[in-house]
This record gives structure tokens, sequence and C-alpha cells, in this order.
């Protein structure tokens, strides 16, 4: 991006839209999904019919999105958060039993782990990625370690063969080969290795929330699996576990699964917008020396969920949210810092772990911010974004 452009850029004012950082709605909704949830709730009202998942929606969609992944099964929730539970549950952890899960993260996923009466042993990450990191989990294997919790940070896959390879070489002393468990609710759409997201693993769970890349009426989720018993659990579980085991009320509407369906065949051109606008902004970002842009394995297919960028180590902290400040103050352009280490960020999971240093993760955890990025973001939003971009990242080399 050449200096005059960034100057034309900038005179022009501020984006169109006063874009979040993580934008409220994630996807684009048109008039399909309107029509869709209309004729859902027109079918639906009837004492006969009413709302319930296992409607002429909810099955549908159900095996469309496990076509779409290529497994099995696909069980729909009413959100991702409850999936990361419901796949915690499933391990019928004791006390003591440990499951690694990197903490560049949400805290949804070692949450999860934490309820279900489990011990987070939180990782590394690849700083380069920032999935979880291989080699470092074989340092956290114990003879107490169940399973592996990889999340699918912003848009990209986790090395989901190594992990794999690393579940079957260290089993637990009863329980056999670990089990990999994917949190994929950034990452739905992406790809690994020429399949998508989820097709490796255990379990892998979606997010269908408003800011990301579906959505289901603004909340919503799904887990896939390969395993029928883990799918027939699930399914119980979402509705009061049947007759003979635990649950409660986890299911999805029969309205949100009419717009998961619309959703989901406009998935793949969704993505296909994502990758634009971050193959432009990297195109124009691509000659600041301080910063370092989103790295993509030849591996994988990233849905850039987020656009994660990375200040040099000496900027790193107080520099960092001081140029975030900027762009938000005098260019309006919002950031987010998508995540800090939530094992030392998130209270309740510091106590838990205690005096845990991930290095790696903590140095990652200042540096890194997210600028908007969004399937719909006009050519002159990103070229702005990139401008002013450009303009602070100068103004701070002098401060």
């Amino acid at each position: 991006m050449t200096r005059k452009e960034r100057i034309e850029m900038l005179r022009a004012g501020r984006p169109s839209l006063d874009y979040a950082g993580e934008p409220s709605l994630g996807s684009i909704y048109g008039e399909e999904e309107v029509e869709a949830a209309v004729r859902a709730i027109r079918h639906a009202s009837s004492p006969e019919r009413g709302f319930r998942t296992s409607s002429s929606e909810g099955e549908p969609f159900e095996a469309e999105f496990a076509a779409y992944i290529g497994t099995e099964h696909a069980v729909t929730l009413n959100s991702a958060g409850v999936g990361l539970d419901l796949a915690m549950k499933c391990l019928d952890l004791e006390p003591g039993d440990e499951v690694i899960c990197p903490s560049i993260n949400f805290k949804a996923a070692p949450m999860a782990i934490v309820g279900q009466g489990g011990t987070w042993v939180p990782c590394e990450v690849d700083p380069r990625t920032l999935q979880m990191d291989p080699a470092d989990v074989v340092k956290r294997l114990t003879p107490r370690t169940r399973a592996l919790f990889p999340v699918h940070m912003n848009g990209l896959s986790a090395p989901m063969d190594e992990l794999l390879e690393i579940a079957e070489k260290h089993p637990h002393p009863r329980h056999g080969p670990l089990k990999v468990i994917g949190d994929a609710a950034r990452a739905v759409g992406g790809g690994y290795k020429g399949t998508k997201i989820g097709k490796r693993g255990w379990m892998t769970v979606f997010s269908f929330h408003t800011q990301k890349n579906m959505t289901t009426l603004g909340e919503g989720g799904a887990i896939t699996t390969d395993d029928p018993e883990a799918a027939a659990r699930l399914r119980k579980m979402r509705f009061f576990g049947g007759d003979d085991s635990w649950g409660s009320s986890y299911l999805m509407t029969s309205v949100q699964a009419a717009v998961g369906r619309v959703q989901l065949r406009k998935l793949d051109s969704l993505i296909e917008a994502r990758r634009r606008v971050a193959a432009a902004r990297t195109e124009m970002l691509r000659g600041l020396p301080e910063l370092t842009l989103p790295y993509e394995p030849e591996s994988c297919y990233h849905s850039y969920y987020l656009y994660t960028i990375l200040v040099p180590r000496e900027w790193a902290g107080e520099r960092r949210d001081r140029l975030c400040a900027m762009l938000r103050d005098e260019y309006r352009v919002n950031t987010i810092i998508a995540n800090p280490p939530v094992h030392s960020t998130v209270p309740f999971l510091r106590r838990h772990v205690g005096d845990v240093r991930l290095p790696v993760s903590e140095e990652l955890g200042a540096r890194l911010f997210c600028p908007p990025i969004h399937p719909g973001m006009s050519d002159d939003d990103n070229r702005y974004i990139c401008a002013a971009i450009w303009d602070a990242v100068e103004r701070m080399r002098g401060l």
C-alpha cells in the first residue's frame, strides 16, 4: 500500500460501518433466512407440531451438517458452550483426571473441563499459528491424562494428525487411547488436509452464535462425531437424559434449524469472502516491518474468523494497547485482543491451575490484536482499515 493511497483513504473519512473488533453479526442474512424462519413458524403453528428439534427442519439440518463436515453424526444444541460441557461429560471424568488444552483461548473450553470435575492442564501454542503445540503437549502428559482439547483458534485448524498420533502413542492405563475433542467454535467452514475441520477427532464442537461464521438466529451449536454411542448419549443428554441417564434441556428450535440450513448452504461462499478480505489485507500490510501477519500452513484452509496480527516483542503490553487505543480513538477502527492466556487473566481459572507459567502464551497474549474482518466488508472499508493501521504504526515508531 503506497503512501499516496494511504493518504487518500484517510482523507476519505472513516469506515462506512462501525465494525466492532469482533462484529456483532459474523455472517450475512438475507431474504432467504427470513423466508425460512417464517416458513418454520407457520409450520410449527399447530398443536400437533410445535417447535421441537425433531421436526421437518431439525433432523435434515443435522444430516446436512454431518454431510458437510464428513462425519456420521451431528447433534444440534442451543449453544456451543453447552456442547463443550456435554463433550466433557461424555468423558466421565474422575477426580484428578487431566485434560490438556491451550491457554491462548476463550475461557469456555477450560471452564468446561473444570465444570465437569476434571483438572485443566494448560499448554503452549505454536507462536506462528496460535494452535496447540504438539511438542509442548508431550511434556505435559501424565498417567492421569484423559484427553487432548485443541482449539481451532480464530478460524485455523489445529495440527490434528500430530495430536491424534500423540493420543494413540500415550494411552490412559484404564481408558486406552486419549480422546481428542476439538473446539471449533470459531472455525466452522475451515479445512485441514483436504477435509473440513471437524472430520478428525472423537468429537468437535461448533458454534452458531451471532458473531460466528454462520449463525442460527444468534445462538446455537452442534457436535460432530463418528462414534454412534457418543452421538446417542449426546441426544439423550440434550433432552433430560431419556429414561436412564442424566440430562437437561439443550434443544435447538425448529426455526433456528431452518435458518441454519440456509446459512449452511451459504457457508462456503461466506468463507471465500472472508478469505478475499484477508488476502487483500495481507497484501496491503505486507510492507509494515513491525507487524507479523497471519500464517496459514499449506495443510490448512483458514476461515479467518479473526485476522490476528502480532506487534513486535518490544511493543508487547502497553505499547500494543496504545496502538489499539489510537486506532479506536483517532481512526474509528476497533480491535479485539483475542485471546490473552486465560490461565493468568481469568481469576476463576487462575485459582484452579495455581502458579503456572506459560512464557510463549504470555508473550503472545501481550502482542496480538485483531482488527475487524467480515464477509460483507467492502474493499474501501478494508483499505481504510489498512491505511489506518499503517498510519498508526508509523506514529508509534516515534513514541
